[in-house]
Order: C-alpha cells, then structure tokens, then sequence
C-alpha cells in the first residue's frame, strides 16, 4: 500500500522500490475499452481535480467517466507528481461503472529518471495496463520528429536504452512525448496512441480527460 503524506526524499525511495515491479510486455489481448486520466490542481494549492473517461476502443466512442475534488496531501515537485495525483485517479477508478482494459495518463510512463512515472506508478498499484502521454519532457534525450506522424526514440542518456517515443501529432506543435507505463510494450504504446489521434495534438482520450477536470476545476457543466 502506497503512503502519500511523505517526506520527498521518501518518495524518491519509494520509487526505487517500486520500478522493480514495472512490467513491460506485450498486452496479452487488444484493448476493447481505453480510459484517458488527467489531474489539475494550482501548484501552490491543495485543492485537486482528477478524472478518467472510459472510450470504446478502437472507435473511441465515450462509455463511462468519474471527476473527484480531493485534498492534495504531497507538494508539487516535478519527478514526484504521482504522489500528488494518484490517490485522485485510484478515487477515479472507483467511482467508474466499467473498468477500463488500459488506461493512458497524461504523464510520464518509463521515461522518468528512476523508471516510474504517474503512468507506471498507477500501473503497478492497479494491475491495469498504462500508457503515458507527456506534453512535456522530464527525461530522457531526442531529436525533433519532422513531419506529422513522424517519430523518434526517447533515449536514457545513462544507459542509451530507449524509454519511450516523440511523436509529432500536429504540424506546428511540439511533439507528445509517449512511453510505455505498465503491462505493455514501448511499440504498442506508440501505436495505440497514433491511433487515438484526432486532429489534436493530444490523443483524444487524455485530451477529453484534461477537457473534464478543467471544466470541474473551473465549476462549469460538465
């Protein structure tokens, strides 16, 4: 069981131990549903949204979704986000009629500096195959993909493996940055992400869940 209320130099402890649960591998069937989880909060406050949405796969028709207020009781401190975020997505899955067969994040997968970003971290305490999908790089290193559709591998500068994928989603707008979290491997990870692209340049499950916990964030209809 995960303690959230912790020191950092705990957490980054805690991490350690639980990257050596991440497991990689190929999905043992493909998806039929696919959630797309997102967390807002003001960086200063204490006050999170967070919010899955269920979709249909590959039709990526909306099923099911959940959006929680809770109290964020980790700060915000990048590398560690998921200590901050994840109780909210686990209230999330709760609250959800139909479990989702793979869930992408927006956040990092195995492209973290200790190999378990939000994706990952929420892989291992669920047992739910996870994908994560960054707008912005944490780790890692990668030249620019050119054309839509274009892609190049994110490296670990340490040890040159390859961690994850930048994708150029939309012309003339920084590439996604996409690795594999959780019970899937980096390929697949790419390949259901480029398929869930929709004209944007997030793919439409993190995209419609980022659109949720904004819109609960600012007290609109949801």
């Amino acid at each position: 069981m995960t303690e959230w209320n912790i020191a950092p130099k705990r957490a980054i402890e805690m991490q350690k131990r639980l990257a050596e649960k991440v497991v990689l591998g190929p999905l043992a069937q493909p998806p039929k549903t696919i959630a797309g989880a997102d967390a807002s909060a003001d960086r200063f406050g204490d006050d999170l949204y967070a919010g899955m949405i269920v979709f249909s796969y590959p039709s990526l028709e909306p099923l099911d979704r959940s959006v929680v207020r809770v109290k964020a009781s980790f700060p915000y401190i990048p590398g560690l986000l998921s200590f901050r975020e994840i109780p909210g997505l686990l209230r999330c899955l709760e609250g959800l009629g139909q479990k989702p067969d793979l869930i992408m994040v927006d956040g990092q997968g195995i492209a973290h500096p200790r190999r378990l970003g939000i994706a990952s971290h929420l892989g291992v305490l669920t047992g739910i195959p996870t994908i994560g999908c960054a707008k912005s790089r944490l780790y890692g290193a990668y030249r620019e993909p050119g054309q839509v559709g274009e892609t190049e591998r994110i490296l670990d500068p340490k040890t040159g493996e390859t961690i994850g994928y930048a994708l150029r989603s939309k012309a003339r707008a920084n590439p996604i940055l996409v690795s594999p979290g959780y019970g899937i491997e980096r390929e697949e990870a790419l390949e259901i992400a480029r398929s869930c692209i929709r004209g944007y340049r997030l793919p439409e499950p993190t995209r419609q869940a980022h659109i949720l916990v904004n819109r609960s964030r600012r007290g609109e209809p949801l």
